[in-house]
């Protein structure tokens, strides 16, 4: 099998894995935790502490950044905020308002760009690597 249509064939499939590791992430940092906290003055927070962020997106970035390694620009920069936005569509979707709309819009936006940001770090940082060793071997 060709260099060319072995990335072809594994691109979709890199960009499906990504998503569903987004997914089975979320549920393990965020998905448990369906309460808000309410605190003695009467203000409310939640329904997710920072920790559990921030340990989603470090656990999310190893994936992204091999991907990007191995040249699957288009599933690093896309296989996470799509797995992202199925998973927080899923778990705001009972939200009455409506507003969670705009929620999951952020999450994927957020996730697209910081997606794109360390794709493109990565790819600068190895481009020129890949460049010779593809140079050498024609």
């Amino acid at each position: 099998m060709s260099r060319a249509w072995k990335h072809l064939v594994t691109q979709p499939l890199a960009t499906v894995t990504l998503a569903a590791l987004a997914v089975g992430l979320w549920a393990a940092w965020l998905g448990w935790d369906q309460h808000r906290d309410v605190h003695p003055d009467g203000s409310s927070t939640g329904p997710y502490e920072p920790w559990q962020v921030i340990g989603l997106v470090l656990t999310l970035l190893p994936p992204v950044c091999w991907a990007a390694y191995r040249r699957y620009f288009p599933a690093a920069v896309l296989g996470t905020p799509i797995g992202l936005a199925i998973a927080s569509f899923y778990d705001w979707s009972d939200d009455g308002s409506g507003l969670f709309v705009i929620g999951v819009g952020l999450v994927v936006v957020g996730s697209l760009v910081a997606c794109l940001v360390v794709t493109a770090l990565i790819g600068s940082m190895w481009g020129s690597e890949g460049d010779a060793e593809r140079g050498s071997r024609s």
